[in-house]
């Protein structure tokens, strides 16, 4: 039985994939490299060259945060749902951090899973 770490997929991960499909799964993570402590930032997560179909799409975007330091990671910052056809493969969260650490997006596409991909911010 695999562990459900196991069963995300990532750009690195699957370089037994093909190019398109890696890029078109995973989740592109727009954010600034670094932040000041308390400064609300935004983070967009977009899906790009991916089908929106009912057949075939994604039907969520979450955002999750590992903080540095924190004896329990990571910490859930935001979820959104998407509508096939209807709503955009996109979601833009705001963001405020008082450490650095690295956010985490991870994407339910209905026919070829959960993927995952990841940015380090720098809080100063």
């Amino acid at each position: 039985m695999k562990k459900f770490s196991e069963l995300l997929y990532s750009y690195e991960v699957e370089d037994k994939l093909a190019i398109s499909k890696r890029e078109t799964h995973t989740p592109k993570i727009e954010a600034p490299k670094e932040v000041k402590a308390g400064e609300v930032f935004p983070v967009r997560i977009y899906i790009e060259g991916h089908p929106n179909t009912v057949q075939h799409s994604f039907r969520w975007i979450e955002l999750y945060f590992y903080e540095e330091g924190r004896d329990f990671n990571p910490i859930f910052v935001a979820r959104a749902e998407l509508t096939p056809e209807i709503s955009e493969q996109e979601a833009t969260f705001k963001v405020k951090l008082n450490k650095s650490g690295v956010i985490y997006a991870v994407a339910y596409c209905n026919l070829h899973g959960v993927w995952e991909n990841r940015q380090e911010i720098k809080v100063g």
